[in-house]
C-alpha cells in the first residue's frame, strides 16, 4: 500500500519542487539546507532567513518586468521598490538593496531608518523613497528634513486633502509629489472604497483646486493600490482600467505626471499546488497601460511596483517540534507543537493564512491525519488546514521517534505583527531566530541573530526588574 507520507506528496504534487527536495535519508531540504542539521545545530522551536531569496525574487522580477518592456518596445522605466512594513530588519533591509531598488515607506520611523541606511551608504539620494500612509506630525516632519536636507527623489504620496498644505508648510525647495487613488475594494469586503487615498471622480478636481498653481508641488506620480494583490480576475483588471483612465485625464492637463506606481504586489507561494503565471500578469499589465496611453495619445508612464510579500515572504520559515499527541475524541488528534501559533505566526489565526506545511523527517513513515495546536491556552491557537486542503496529514506520532515540521515562506509580516523581541501571549518565548547566508564563494554561512527570550526579557518589560 502506499500510504507513506512520501508516497501522499508525491501523488498529490510535483515533487521534488524548486526549493524543496527529501534525501535518502527521507529528511527534507530547503534550497539545499539540510532542515535536521539545522535542528540539531539550533534547536527548536526556530525561525531562520534565508537571505539568497530574497535577492533571487528581486532579480527575477526585474528580469521580466525588462523582457516585456523591450518585448512591446515600452519606452518607460522600471523602479523596483520594497515595502518596509513587510519587514524591517536591517538584513534584510541590507540585502534587498544590493538589487538597486528603491524603498517606500508607511510611518514616521520607516524615515529613521532610510536616513540610518543612508549613512551607510546603502542608499543615496537618487533612491526613490516613496511615503506611503496616513501623515501626521512625526512623519511630516521626517519627510521634510529628508527633502530638505537634499533627497530629491522622494515622494510623499498625498493621502488626503489636508496632506499638501502640512508637507509644504515646512519644505524649503519644490517638492515632487503622488496621489494615492481610493480604489473600490473587493464586492465581499466589509467597505465598499479604500480608506487609503482619494476617489477616482475627485483626483481631477483636487489637483486642479491644490496643485496646478500651487509652485511649492509638483505632481509626478499616480499610486494605484490594490488590497488583494495583483490577481488575474475581472476586479484587479477593472480597477485597473479606472486607474489608467485617472491617469489619462489627468496626463492631460498636468504635463509633470509622468509615473504610474502599481501597489499590490505579487501572491508568493502557499502551497506546494501553488500556480501563479507571473509572466502573462506582467505582460498583461504593461500591454493595458500601453494600449490605453496610445489609443489616447498620451505619453505612457514609468512604472513603478511595491513588492513586500514578494521580496521577503519566501526567505522565512520557522520550525517546530512535536511533543505530545492528545486523543481528544475518536476523530481528533492534536499534535502540541513546543511553540505558540500566536506568537510566531500570527496570521495563522488573526486572517487566516495558511503557508506551506512540512515535516522535516520521517517521510518514509505512515501518514495520519491530525490537528496542531500551540502552548498557549487561547482556543485559537491551532492550526487545522493547508492551503489545498482541509486537513492536515503529517507522519503519524511516535513517542520514540520525535517530529520536526517546518512552515516556510513566513518571511512578510509575522514578527512585527506578532510583537518581535515584546510581551508575547501567555509568556510564551520568541524562538531563537537565525540568518542564512551564502559567502563569496557561495557557501552557506549560519549566525544567531537573536536568542530566544528568556523570563528575564519578559519580567523587564513588565517592570518586575
Amino acid at each position: 500500500m502506499n500510504n507513506k507520507y512520501i508516497d501522499l506528496i508525491n501523488q498529490t504534487f510535483d515533487f521534488p519542487q524548486e526549493e524543496f527536495k527529501v534525501d535518502n535519508s527521507k529528511n527534507l531540504h530547503f534550497h539545499d539546507i539540510d532542515m535536521m542539521k539545522l535542528v540539531e545545530e539550533y534547536g527548536t522551536p526556530l525561525k531562520f532567513t534565508y537571505l539568497p531569496k530574497i535577492s533571487e525574487n528581486i532579480q527575477k522580477a526585474k528580469e521580466m518586468f525588462k523582457r516585456t518592456m523591450r518585448k512591446h518596445k515600452y519606452k518607460g522605466k522600471y523602479h523596483y521598490c520594497y515595502c518596509t512594513k513587510s519587514s524591517h530588519f536591517k538584513h534584510v533591509l541590507d540585502e534587498a538593496l544590493t538589487n538597486d531598488i528603491h524603498i517606500e515607506t508607511s510611518s514616521a520611523f520607516d524615515i529613521n531608518i532610510v536616513e540610518n541606511l543612508k549613512k551607510e551608504g546603502k542608499i543615496t539620494d537618487k533612491t526613490y523613497i516613496l511615503c506611503n500612509g496616513f501623515k501626521r506630525d512625526e512623519y511630516i516632519s521626517n519627510i521634510q528634513k529628508l527633502i530638505n536636507n537634499g533627497h530629491k527623489n522622494c515622494i510623499p504620496i498625498i493621502d488626503n486633502y489636508e496632506e499638501i498644505g502640512l508637507l509644504t508648510n515646512g519644505v524649503r525647495r519644490k517638492m515632487n509629489i503622488g496621489i494615492r487613488i481610493a480604489s473600490e475594494e473587493e464586492p465581499k469586503f466589509e467597505f465598499y472604497t479604500s480608506r487609503l487615498g482619494i476617489g477616482y471622480k475627485n483626483i481631477v478636481d483636487f489637483y486642479r483646486r491644490e496643485i496646478k498653481e500651487n509652485n511649492k508641488v509638483n505632481l509626478k506620480m499616480l499610486h494605484f493600490f490594490i488590497n488583494t494583490g495583483i490577481k488575474d480576475n475581472a476586479y484587479y483588471w477593472n480597477e485597473l482600467n479606472k486607474c489608467l483612465k485617472v491617469y489619462i485625464n489627468l496626463k492631460r492637463i498636468c504635463p509633470s505626471l509622468d509615473s504610474l506606481n502599481i501597489g499590490g504586489g505579487f501572491p508568493i507561494k502557499n502551497s506546494l499546488a501553488f500556480d501563479y503565471d507571473y509572466e502573462y500578469m506582467i505582460d498583461e499589465i504593461i500591454s493595458q497601460i500601453q494600449n490605453a496611453c496610445e489609443e489616447a495619445e498620451v505619453q505612457i508612464p514609468h512604472i513603478f511596483t511595491e513588492f513586500g510579500s514578494y521580496t521577503v515572504g519566501e526567505s522565512g520559515g520557522a520550525i517546530y517540534k512535536v511533543l505530545y499527541q492528545k486523543k481528544q475524541n475518536d476523530r481528533e488528534n492534536w499534535n502540541m507543537i513546543n511553540s505558540s501559533f500566536i506568537t510566531t505566526l500570527p496570521d495563522s489565526w488573526a486572517i487566516n493564512k495558511r503557508f506551506i506545511l512540512l515535516p522535516l523527517n520521517r517521510w518514509n513513515d505512515v501518514y495520519e491525519r491530525v490537528l496542531l495546536g500551540g502552548l498557549t491556552c487561547d482556543s485559537d491557537d491551532y492550526y487545522n488546514s493547508e492551503q489545498h486542503i482541509n486537513a492536515v496529514y503529517l507522519p503519524t506520532y511516535k513517542e520514540d521517534k520525535p517530529l520536526y515540521l517546518g512552515f516556510f515562506n513566513t518571511g512578510a509580516y509575522q514578527e512585527s505583527i506578532g510583537g518581535y523581541g515584546g510581551l508575547q501571549h501567555c509568556l510564551i518565548p520568541q524562538p531563537k531566530h537565525i540568518i542564512i547566508s551564502k559567502n563569496n564563494e557561495q557557501k552557506l554561512e549560519f549566525k544567531v541573530f537573536k536568542e530566544k527570550q528568556t523570563a528575564k526579557d519578559f519580567l523587564k518589560i513588565l517592570g518586575y526588574e
